[in-house]
């Protein structure tokens, strides 16, 4: 490990552990970040030093089953106005949060800033995300839930895609609840 990159490591352990934040160590460069979330329930993050620069990584989804161009219209739209990290898709086509700092920006700080990022952006854009790409596979298995009776509580921020309501009970703008 370069003399650079060793410090750039102790200063990531170092912000990590001032924040509070549990990680894992898979190689020398490489921190591991579970990020917990609320609609996203985990966004794992990848915080790698490089020779020159941090290199920051979370998974968001993997590639979209429908609706592609407005899958990525939705994604690219807000990469726009995102800080630090951008959305990105690797060979398979799966999405990624990615970015780059100057090994000078790792500080508690910054990290917790740049942390902060990655799991607001990742946290709230999944649900509609989700609901854009993957739509038929919601009701596929909400319809194989209901049907052996297993809980749809997961389910529950995509109760529109299958009922017409917002998943409070709430009908939509312009649709009348029906009456049961």
């Amino acid at each position: 490990m370069a003399p650079d990159n060793a410090a750039a490591c102790a200063a990531i352990a170092s912000a990590l552990e001032g924040l509070g934040l549990a990680y894992e160590r898979q190689e020398p460069h490489a921190f591991l970040v579970r990020l917990a979330g609320e609609h996203k329930l985990a966004t794992m993050t990848w915080l790698i030093a490089g020779e020159h620069s941090l290199q920051v990584e979370a998974f968001f989804c993997r590639q979209p089953d429908e609706n592609h161009a407005a899958f990525y219209r939705f994604l690219l739209q807000r990469s726009a106005r995102m800080y630090g990290v951008h959305f990105a898709l690797d060979r398979a086509g799966d999405v990624y949060l990615t970015g780059r700092l100057p090994l000078s920006a790792i500080t508690e700080p910054e990290i917790d800033t740049i942390l902060g990022c990655v799991l607001t952006y990742s946290d709230e854009m999944f649900n509609e995300a989700i609901k854009i790409g993957f739509a038929s596979a919601i009701r596929r298995e909400w319809a194989w839930r209901e049907k052996r009776g297993e809980s749809l509580v997961n389910l529950r921020p995509f109760a529109d895609l299958v009922t017409g309501e917002d998943g409070q009970g709430q009908a939509r703008a312009g649709e009348k609840k029906s009456q049961a």
